[in-house]
């Protein structure tokens, strides 16, 4: 089953309290979810796809040594055999005021709310990009 998200945008939530993008910082001298899903990104942009982000992020998070490409494949298979949530959730579009992009490979890059680009993909400028809202942090 293909989790991954193609031409298409993330953007941040209507309840998003930035109005433009802010990198996360860790938080108690540990990164977060936000932290390292930015770290991913930022260093690889338009490489990893959202399964690639959504498992890099749980298996950096277990602080566990770096696993063998078996054990990693093995990992890897069991994270996805449960439900997962997509970046949709993602705090970078919910808190920190990041969009998604995602290419036509479904790769995805990261996307500043505020920038140009944001701006001129959000309005529905770019024909064969669709629009995707962040899930918001609160009902309404």
């Amino acid at each position: 089953m293909d989790l991954n998200y193609y031409d298409a945008l993330i953007a941040v939530a209507d309840d998003c309290p930035t109005r433009s993008a802010v990198v996360p910082a860790p938080r108690g001298g540990k990164k977060t979810v936000a932290t390292v899903q930015y770290e991913l990104l930022a260093d690889n942009p338009g490489i990893l796809t959202q399964e690639d982000v959504l498992f890099e992020t749980w298996l950096r998070r277990q602080e566990q040594p770096e696993p063998s490409e078996a054990d990693r494949a093995r990992l890897r298979a069991e994270f996805f055999a449960r439900p997962q949530a997509c970046l949709r959730a993602s705090p970078l579009p919910k808190k920190y005021g990041w969009g998604l992009l995602f290419d036509e490979a479904g790769r995805v890059s990261l996307c500043p709310a505020g920038s140009a680009e944001y701006e001129r993909l959000v309005t529905g400028d770019e024909p064969g990009v669709k629009i995707l809202k962040a899930m918001r942090s609160r009902r309404t």
